[in-house]
């Protein structure tokens, strides 16, 4: 049977951690940071885990990773 192919674009942007949970950024930190409150940035600034639901669709995509 072949290899299965990572879906590059779910490649950069999750990763999963040590125990198989799926770890992502939060966006809108990238530019016009100006206008957005502190708060909006502070609780983007940390990185999260998805819910499991996701993270299930998630680990098909990223199978090697």
């Amino acid at each position: 049977m072949p290899k299965m192919k990572t879906n590059r674009g779910a490649a950069k942007r999750f990763s999963k951690t040590a125990s198989g949970k799926v770890k992502f950024k939060h966006a809108k930190m990238r530019h016009i940071l100006t206008k957005k409150n502190s708060n909006l940035k502070r609780k983007a600034r940390t990185g999260s885990t998805l819910c499991e639901s996701d993270a299930r669709l998630v680990r098909i995509l990223i199978p090697y990773k």
